[in-house]
C-alpha cells in the first residue's frame, strides 16, 4: 500500500440541497419504481432534495414516464438528449445541472438502495467530499461477471491509477467543490471515477450490499465493460503505449532466438533450415510488434484529434421541470435558432 494524503476533516451541517443525478436509458420497467424509491427517500429527509433524470435518447417510454413525473413533483428535472450520448456523458449533464451543496450519483436499476445516501450524507457531514459506494457483495451476479469485476480494478490499480478505489461503480456523494473541479474537465473520453479520484480531497467508502437487478436488461454489455476498461486505461495512463515497447522489444528478441536457435541447429546438422526462414521470422514477429505499436499509437493520436474538435459532450433537446412539465428548448439549441432567425432575416445580396 502506498500512503495517502492526509486531510483535516471540519465538520459540517447537512447540505442544503442534495441532488441525485439518474442517467437512464431505455428504463421503462424499472421507472415507476424508481421513482417510488426516490420520492420516499426525498420524503424523510430534514433537507430539499432535487432529482437531476437525464434521458440518454431512450427508444421506449422512458421519456413519458418521466415527463409524467417532472410534472406532477416540483423537485424533478428532467435532461432530453437529442440522441444517445452514453453512461457517461448523460452523467456528466446531470452534473452539470446539478444546483446541491452535494451531489449523488446512482443508476436507475436500484441496485445501489437508495437508503446508503443516508450513510453517505452522515461522512459528508463529517467533512469528506467523497463518499463512494464500496460493492461488499453482489447478488446473483455471474460469476464471470465478479471475476472480470475484481480483475478490472485489481489491473487498473497496478497498471494505470493506483488511486482508484476498488470495487466501486459510479454511485457515490460528492461535495460541491469537489464536483467544481471534476467539472471543470471537459474531456471528450470519461472515465468518472478515475476523475474523482484524480482531483483529490478528503475521500472514503461506505460498503453495502448490492441487490439484483429490478427489471430489465444491464445497459453494460460484455463490449461496452472492455471499452470502458480500455478507456480507462488509454485516459489515465501511457501504460498501453509502454507495453507496446515492451512487446516490440519481446517480438524482437524472440525472432533473434529462433534465428539463433535454427542457425545452430544447422550447424550440428540436426536440422536443415530453409534459406527463407530467418527472414520470414524476423519478419512476422518485428512486423507483428511494430503493428501493435502503431495502433496504440493511433488510438492516442484519434483521441487527441477528438478531443481538438471541442464539440459538446452532449446536446440537451428539451429540459422538463418546474412542476408544470412545460418543454423548454435548450440554451445550446436556443442560440443555434437564434443564429438561424438572425441569417434569414439579413438581406440576400442581389436582390430587390
Amino acid at each position: 500500500m502506498h500512503p495517502s494524503t492526509q486531510h483535516q476533516l471540519r465538520e459540517r451541517p447537512n447540505p442544503g440541497r442534495l441532488s441525485i443525478v439518474v442517467p437512464l436509458h431505455n428504463e421503462e420497467e424499472v421507472a415507476g419504481e424508481l421513482r417510488r424509491a426516490l420520492v420516499e427517500f426525498a420524503d424523510r429527509q430534514p433537507f430539499a432534495v432535487e432529482f437531476v433524470l437525464v434521458n440518454d435518447g431512450s427508444t421506449d417510454s422512458t421519456v413519458s414516464m418521466l415527463s409524467e413525473w417532472a410534472a406532477e413533483d416540483p423537485r424533478v428535472l428532467l435532461l432530453c438528449f437529442a440522441r444517445n450520448f452514453g453512461h457517461e456523458a448523460a452523467v456528466l449533464a446531470g452534473l452539470d445541472h446539478a444546483r446541491g451543496d452535494a451531489v449523488v450519483v446512482m443508476d436507475a436499476d436500484l441496485q445501489d438502495p437508495p437508503e446508503v445516501i443516508d450513510e453517505m450524507v452522515e461522512k459528508y457531514r463529517r467533512g469528506y467530499d467523497v463518499v463512494y459506494g464500496r460493492r461488499a457483495s453482489r447478488d446473483r451476479e455471474t460469476v464471470f461477471k465478479r471475476v472480470s469485476a475484481w480483475l478490472f480494478y485489481r489491473t487498473m490499480r497496478a497498471l494505470v491509477y493506483r488511486d482508484l478505489p476498488a470495487d466501486t461503480g459510479d454511485f457515490r456523494l460528492i461535495s460541491r467543490r469537489c464536483l467544481e473541479a471534476v467539472k471543470s474537465m471537459r474531456e471528450t473520453h470519461r472515465f468518472l471515477r478515475g476523475l474523482v479520484a484524480w482531483v483529490g480531497f478528503p475521500q472514503c467508502e461506505v460498503a453495502y450490499r448490492r441487490k439484483p437487478r429490478l427489471a430489465g436488461v444491464t445497459k453494460y454489455s460484455l463490449r461496452k465493460m472492455l471499452q470502458l476498461a480500455w478507456t480507462a486505461a488509454v485516459s489515465f495512463s501511457p501504460a498501453p503505449l509502454r507495453f507496446s515497447f515492451a512487446a516490440g522489444i519481446v517480438a524482437l528478441l524472440a525472432g533473434i532466438g529462433e534465428i539463433i536457435s535454427a542457425l545452430a541447429r544447422s550447424i550440428a546438422g540436426s536440422y536443415v533450415m530453409p534459406v527463407w526462414m530467418p527472414p520470414v521470422i524476423a519478419v512476422c514477429l518485428v512486423g507483428g510488434a511494430i503493428l501493435i505499436s502503431i495502433g496504440v499509437v493511433g488510438e492516442y493520436v484519434a483521441r487527441v484529434f477528438e478531443q481538438g474538435k471541442n464539440r459538446p459532450l452532449y446536446i440537451v433537446s428539451e429540459t422538463i421541470g418546474g412542476g408544470t412539465g412545460e418543454k423548454i428548448l435548450h440554451p445550446q439549441l436556443e442560440r443555434l435558432h437564434e443564429a438561424t432567425r438572425v441569417e434569414a432575416a439579413l438581406p440576400v445580396e442581389g436582390a430587390r
